[in-house]
């Protein structure tokens, strides 16, 4: 029988639950922009990583993919947000490292499925798959971090 990591201290990552929060697709020059363009599209792509602490070791995480696909940089071929959240148990993990565990782990497990359900949306939109590129959420962390940083020397908001 396999010993539990949790009553040996050794550090634990458990997705207890992953779900679909939010989703919405837009088609809305269909079927317009189902015909052949003249050029490929321009893809505009946004990441956002959420998260809060449910209880002593648990955390729902919320990463975010929002994004389009314009033809000439204004007509709307489709759009997208999706929202997908997973329940996450995070043991003997120490108090530093925990945040970015829980910020940069926890999205990298939920994303593969998250990507699945764009690829599969736009797909059944009418396009080709739209399979997005592998997100660096260290990058992403880092990024946060340092406008956090900023705006707490008071160099004034960031865009996010």
């Amino acid at each position: 029988m396999a010993e539990n990591p949790a009553n040996n201290g050794a550090p634990a990552l458990n997705a207890l639950a992953q779900y679909c929060k939010d989703f919405s697709f837009e088609n809305p020059n269909a079927p317009r922009s189902l015909q052949q363009q003249s050029e490929g599209p321009q893809i505009n792509l946004q990441v956002n990583v959420n998260a809060k602490q449910l209880a002593e070791a648990d955390f729902e995480v919320d990463l975010t993919l929002e994004g389009d696909a314009k033809i000439g940089g204004k007509d709307v071929l489709f759009a997208f947000e999706l929202t997908y959240s997973g329940v996450f148990r995070i043991q003997n993990i120490p108090q530093e490292q925990l945040h970015p565990v829980v910020m940069i782990e926890c999205p990298r497990l939920l994303f593969p499925f998250a990507r699945q359900i764009v690829a599969d949306a736009v797909r059944n939109g009418g396009f080709p798959p739209l399979y997005i590129d592998p997100i660096d959420f260290v990058a992403l962390y880092r990024q946060r971090a340092a406008e956090v940083q900023s705006q707490q020397n008071g160099n004034g908001p960031t865009l996010s």
